[in-house]
């Protein structure tokens, strides 16, 4: 019980910083953008804890429990992710707003900002949602269960939504600068602790299906090669155009800043997603009767998506292990908190402020905001509360996020051709279509829906198809923009 009453007391701490920093708070820039104050030291890391969560520590977790090194595939999504955007960084700070959907609307209209808020609002809950359960998770490990994990997740629901309407991107970012530090010794410190007690090597060959050693598992999956590529596409589609990455952007003090931040982004994101991969693999090798007792009867036995806490707790000394289960809670709230101002962002934007309230004052804004992050935190929980898999409620919400907005975005900053309907029907087609395919997973039955996937095809593969036809068809039907709907992304530039 030790570990959670000093987790609780860093978080303790963390709320009395959070209280004198929501008095900074004024305006609507405090409250979204820090200011557009943050300097490299601070952007990096709070890069990294954005992108560092759950999605990590126990989608990520899971996955690599169930399916080895080919699990990989999916950070690698993000990497390749990284590298693209740093190329991108230095205009989305210049453009410098709030939201995509202040890029969206400029580029394709006020609808296109319209339904790309309602898709990512639906994206973001499901993400803050699995934050939730990934801190049910890890405070039923820390107590031995004495706390049920839907107890631990509605505490970390108060936690998150609490943090998050006290400060805005200010308690946020700053937030992270601690706890992205904690990440990184926690997680690198964990390796050679966890290794030796699985056995080594030679104990993890011996434990393992020869399969956790493959590049692509053949288990995992009906298609296992397009499986493994629809984790990596669903992972890259997300980075490159999720909206969290964009406010800290829009929140860097310079351009400069912005791409400087970035090239020290990939190096930190690629150790410590590696790390993970590593710990997860190794502390199934140790636990993989019980893991496999779990995937029979989840009543029994080690739920995999919770095996970096058991390594935790189980596996390496207890300082070390203090750290790595804190840096596990720290990133749930990290990543709690930017996931769920983001859609808040979204709702006061790009919906109440440019469809029904035009003249909001600041304080009203900061106001009805704060009050947003508590009703979708609300939804959230109610969704966590639901939930079966966080590695599948992951795929999903990065896949509707990759295939509604991340095309039309990238076109927006990259491809003078695109048009403003083939914005706008590339977000409606995109998000209808992958919502439609997992409704129809879930009612085909089992032998027609391997793992959800209809007729065992990955959800992500015709979605995306059909968001990239509709974006390059229709561009090359419609006539080209002007060069006043250019000129916002590139100045001195004709169509």
């Amino acid at each position: 019980m030790w570990y959670l009453y000093v987790i609780i007391g860093y978080f303790v701490v963390l709320t009395g910083l959070n209280f004198l920093r929501a008095r900074r708070v004024k305006t609507q820039e405090d409250f979204m953008v820090a200011g557009r104050s943050l300097k490299v030291r601070v952007m990096v890391f709070t890069l990294i804890c954005t992108w560092i969560g759950s999605g990590t520590f126990i989608a990520g977790a899971e996955y690599a429990a169930r399916a080895g090194f080919s699990s990989l595939w999916m950070p690698a999504g993000a990497w390749v992710g990284i590298i693209i955007i740093y190329f991108l960084a230095g205009k989305i700070r210049t453009f410098g707003q709030y939201t995509v959907g202040d890029i969206l609307e400029v580029r394709y209209g006020k609808f296109a900002r319209l339904f790309g808020a309602l898709a990512l609002i639906i994206s973001f809950t499901a993400i803050v949602s699995y934050q939730f359960r990934a801190g049910g998770y890890i405070i039923n490990v820390i107590t031995d269960g004495r706390i049920s994990v839907s107890q631990g997740q509605m505490w970390s629901a108060v936690f998150v939504i609490l943090f998050t309407a006290l400060g805005g991107m200010i308690a946020v970012a700053y937030t992270d600068l601690p706890n992205g530090i904690i990440i990184l010794i926690a997680t690198i410190a964990s390796v050679p602790f966890v290794i030796h007690a699985a056995g080594g090597l030679k104990g993890a060959l011996i434990s393992l299906p020869p399969e956790h050693f493959s590049i692509v598992n053949q288990t995992f999956g009906a298609h296992p090669y397009l499986k493994a590529g629809s984790y990596f596409l669903a992972t890259m589609l997300l980075l490159l155009g999720v909206q969290t990455m964009y406010q800290k952007f829009y929140s860097a003090k310079t351009p400069k800043d912005a791409k400087e931040a970035v090239s020290l982004w990939v190096l930190g994101t690629i150790v410590v997603e590696t790390v993970v991969v590593i710990i997860a693999i190794f502390a199934a090798a140790r636990h993989w009767p019980e893991i496999n007792l779990w995937m029979v009867n989840h009543s029994k036995g080690i739920d995999p998506a919770s095996i970096v806490l058991v390594a935790a707790k189980k596996m390496v000394p207890p300082v070390v292990g203090l750290l790595l289960m804190g840096a596990a809670s720290v990133v749930v709230l990290s990543t709690g908190m930017n996931y769920l101002l983001s859609p808040s962002t979204n709702i006061m934007r790009d919906i109440y402020q440019r469809f029904i309230r035009r003249e909001a004052s600041q304080k009203e804004m900061v106001v009805l905001q704060r009050i947003m992050v508590l009703i979708l935190g609300i939804l959230a929980w109610f969704l966590a509360v639901k939930m079966e898999s966080v590695l599948d409620t992951a795929y999903f919400a990065y896949t509707i996020y990759g295939v509604s907005i991340t095309p039309a975005l990238i076109a927006a900053l990259a491809w003078k051709r695109t048009t403003r309907k083939a914005g706008l029907w590339s977000i409606i087609l995109g998000s209808l279509s992958a919502i439609v395919l997992k409704i129809l997973g879930g009612m085909l039955p089992p032998s027609m829906a391997p793992e959800g996937d209809p007729f065992g095809i990955p959800i992500i593969y015709p979605a995306f198809i059909i968001s990239i036809v509709a974006l390059v068809l229709i561009s090359y039907l419609d006539r080209p923009p002007s060069r006043e709907e250019l000129a916002p992304f590139f100045p001195d530039e004709k169509a």
